[in-house]
C-alpha cells in the first residue's frame, strides 16, 4: 500500500459514510480499487441520498452485521471511533483481514502522491482545501482532494456530496487532522498550518505535531496572526515558510483595506509588500480572509503563478455547513454552520454581528465528550460573544449510538451562560427547539443552525426556511 496504487484492490470501508470516510471511499473506487461498505446511518435510515450517491458509484453497501466481510483479502478501513466490538470489526478479526486506519490509507495515498499538500490547524482546515481544490481545479492541475466538508463549487446533480475529487494530476490536497495524532503520519511537500486552539489536546501537545508536520515539509505557509503557528513557523529558515498575516504588512503574504459584506469579504493583497491586486471572496468573515491567504500561499509553493491564484479564488464559492446561507422566509436568513468549538463558533457570530440584526442560535453540540471538555472555554465564548437580545438555544446533544457518559449534558452549558449574564434556553428535543426558533424570529433577524457529525442538520435548516416562509404567507 505504500506505493499508493490501489486498482484491483478491495477495501471494505466500516462508517463510510462519515465526513472523513466517504471522501476517502470516493477517491479509492476512481482509482479502480473495489470499494465496499457499511455504516450506521445506513442500518438507521438516516440520510438515503448519501448512501444513492455512494451506490451510484458502484460501491456495494452492507448492513453494520458482519456480513460484508467475508474473505482475508479485503482491508478493512475504520475510523478511530469504531468500537472493536462492533461487528463488522469482529469478522476482520475472524478472517484475517488486514486492517487501517482511515487516517493511515489516507497518510499512504497522500505521501505516494508527485505534490503532496497538507492543510492543518485547529480552524479553517475544510474552508483551505476547498480554495485549494477550487484554485488548483482552475488552473488545470487536476488535484485530488480530500476534504471533511461538501465543496459548493464541485456539487453537481449526480454528486450531491461532492466531498473529494479525484484527478490525475500530481497534487494530493487533503486536510490532516491533529485530534487523533495521525498528522504525524504524513509527509507533505507544502504544509499549510492555519491557527492552533484548544480542541483536542494540550497545547503543549498540538504545538509538537504541528511543528513537526511543518519541518517535515519543502515549504511551509503559516497564519502568522496566531502566536503559536508564528512560533513554529519561527523554528523554519525564512526561505522555507510563507507568513500570511492581516496584521502585519511585513509577512510575505498581507491582506489590507479588509471590506466585509453580509455574504461576501475583499481585500487588497500585497505579496512581500508590492500590491498584487484586489481580491473579492464570495464567502464572507475575516476569517476568510486569513484562510484565502492560506490558500494563495499553498498554491504558489507549489509553483502556480500569482495570476491563477488569485483567478481561482475569485471562483470559490464555499463549502456546504460553513456560513451557508440555506434561504430566507418573512425576512429571516436562516445560515446552516459546522461550528462546535469555541473558535468556529465566535467566528460564525463575529462575521453575524458585523451587520445589524439579532442572532438566534440553535446549537446541537455534537457528543456529551465534548461538552464536558470545552465546558469553560464554550461558556465563556458564549457570554462574550452573544449580544443584546441575541439568543442561544440548545437541544441535547447528538446521540448516534455507542457507550458515552453524561457528566455534562446542555441544561449545564445554558445554566452556566445564563448566570454569565447572556440568553440561553435548553430544549431537549430539537425539533422543539427549531420551532421554538421559528416563532420567536421576526424579519431582520438571523437564525444560524450549528453543530457538527449530523447530517441531519442541513435537513432541519431548510425545514425551518419552509416553515418561515409559510408563516410569513
Amino acid at each position: 500500500m505504500h506505493d499508493g496504487n490501489v486498482r484491483d484492490r478491495r477495501f471494505f470501508l466500516v462508517g463510510i459514510g462519515g465526513s472523513g470516510m466517504m471522501p476517502l471511499a470516493m477517491i479509492l473506487a476512481g482509482r479502480g480499487a473495489t470499494v465496499a461498505g457499511s455504516d450506521r446511518g445506513l442500518d438507521q435510515g438516516r440520510v438515503p441520498a448519501k448512501f444513492d450517491e455512494l451506490r451510484a458509484r458502484g460501491i456495494a453497501l452492507f448492513p453494520q452485521d458482519g456480513s460484508g466481510i467475508t474473505d482475508a483479502g479485503q482491508t478493512v478501513v475504520a475510523s478511530a471511533a469504531v468500537e472493536d466490538t462492533v461487528a463488522d470489526m469482529v469478522a476482520a478479526r475472524e478472517h484475517g483481514c488486514i486492517r487501517m486506519s482511515r487516517a493511515e490509507l489516507n497518510a499512504a495515498l497522500f505521501n505516494a502522491s508527485r505534490m503532496p499538500i497538507g492543510v492543518a490547524g485547529t480552524s479553517g482546515k475544510s474552508t483551505v482545501t476547498g480554495m485549494i481544490a477550487t484554485i488548483l481545479h482552475h488552473a488545470g492541475a487536476d488535484p485530488t482532494v480530500m476534504n471533511g466538508a461538501v465543496m459548493k463549487d464541485f456539487v453537481a446533480a449526480d454528486r450531491p456530496f461532492a466531498s473529494a475529487l479525484v484527478g490525475a494530476g500530481d497534487p494530493y490536497v487533503s486536510e490532516v487532522d491533529e485530534s487523533d495524532g495521525s498528522i504525524a503520519l504524513y509527509r507533505p511537500q507544502v504544509a499549510v498550518l492555519n491557527n492552533v486552539s484548544l480542541d483536542h489536546k494540550s497545547l503543549d501537545e498540538l504545538n509538537r505535531l504541528f511543528g513537526d508536520f511543518l519541518a517535515k515539509a519543502r515549504h511551509g505557509v503559516v497564519n502568522a496572526d496566531n502566536a503559536d503557528a508564528a512560533r513554529a513557523a519561527a523554528a523554519l529558515p525564512a526561505e522555507r515558510v510563507t507568513r500570511v498575516s492581516m496584521t502585519d504588512p511585513a509577512a510575505d503574504l498581507y491582506a489590507g483595506a479588509i471590506e466585509e459584506a453580509p455574504f461576501a469579504v475583499s481585500f487588497d493583497l500585497a505579496r512581500r509588500g508590492i500590491a498584487a491586486g484586489r481580491v473579492a471572496l464570495r464567502v464572507p468573515g475575516r476569517h476568510n480572509v486569513a484562510n484565502a491567504l492560506a490558500a494563495i500561499g499553498a498554491v504558489l509553493a507549489a509553483g502556480l503563478p500569482m495570476e491563477q491564484a488569485l483567478a481561482g479564488i475569485a471562483r470559490f464559492t464555499g463549502l456546504r455547513r460553513r456560513f451557508d446561507l440555506v434561504g430566507e422566509g418573512g425576512g429571516v436568513a436562516v445560515i446552516d454552520d459546522f461550528g462546535h468549538n469555541p473558535d468556529k463558533i465566535a467566528a460564525t457570530l463575529d462575521t453575524l454581528h458585523a451587520f445589524p440584526g439579532r442572532v438566534i442560535v440553535l446549537f446541537q453540540p455534537h457528543g456529551y465528550g465534548p461538552l464536558k471538555v470545552m465546558r469553560a472555554e464554550l461558556v465563556a465564548m458564549f457570554a462574550a460573544t452573544l449580544r443584546a437580545g441575541d439568543l442561544l438555544v440548545m437541544p441535547d446533544p447528538v446521540y448516534q449510538g455507542g457507550t458515552t457518559v453524561r457528566a455534562v449534558t446542555s441544561v449545564d452549558i445554558v445554566r452556566d451562560v445564563v448566570l454569565a449574564g447572556a440568553q440561553a434556553v435548553h430544549i431537549a428535543d430539537r425539533a422543539e427547539a427549531a420551532a421554538h426558533c421559528v416563532a420567536l424570529a421576526r424579519a431582520g433577524d438571523r437564525i444560524v443552525v450549528m453543530g457538527a457529525r449530523d447530517d441531519t442538520l442541513p435537513l432541519l435548516a431548510a425545514d425551518m426556511v419552509a416553515d418561515l416562509a409559510a408563516r410569513a404567507g
